[in-house]
């Protein structure tokens, strides 16, 4: 397992307020030190947007419990998926996101250097994100929760550990 988040270039799209019309948005490349250099960032990586699990539960849990985690610290919370920017921007539009970052991760880069990548080719999804969630302080990841059954062509999908709840209380310990 690592003990730093590895350095990646993320393709994100961010409203332009000097665009006009129907599309204002623009590229914007971020990379891992604009997101955590000198910050405490949860972020909680999941398989896909609008899948069942990622949609009822594991996001709208980091939202609804947003302003605990900034209670206790946290300045951001990321939620990280191997889906591109369009998928994260409608996704994100869809679940009424006003606070969790959502970060596209297209190319799975940052997944793979992270060792979570995995094939989910048996339910026809390609490479994805195994479930997981961390606390990174000034890039160093302090603590990991990675969901049981890892690894390539899993049949199930846990949700035991990565889920907002435990994520807060290992942050009410360590404080």
């Amino acid at each position: 397992m690592i003990d730093t988040v590895p350095s990646v270039v993320f393709k994100t799209r961010v409203r332009d307020e000097s665009v006009e019309g129907p599309n204002p948005f623009r590229w914007q490349d971020m990379t891992t030190e604009d997101i955590f250099k000198g910050k405490k960032v949860v972020l909680f990586s999941l398989p896909g947007a609008f899948t069942p699990t990622c949609s009822s539960t594991h996001l709208p849990g980091y939202e609804k419990h947003y302003e605990e985690f900034k209670s206790l610290g946290v300045d951001e919370i990321v939620c990280l998926s191997v889906n591109d920017a369009f998928v994260m921007f409608q996704w994100g539009k869809q679940q009424g996101v006003e606070n969790v970052f959502l970060l596209p991760d297209g190319n799975g880069e940052f997944t793979r250097k992270m060792g979570m990548l995995v094939d989910k080719n048996n339910l026809g999804f390609g490479m994805r994100s195994w479930r997981y969630s961390m606390f990174v302080n000034d890039m160093k990841i302090e603590k990991m929760f990675v969901e049981p059954d890892f690894g390539d062509n899993c049949p199930t999908d846990p949700f035991e550990v990565s889920d907002a709840d435990t994520m807060l209380a290992y942050l009410k310990e360590a404080k």
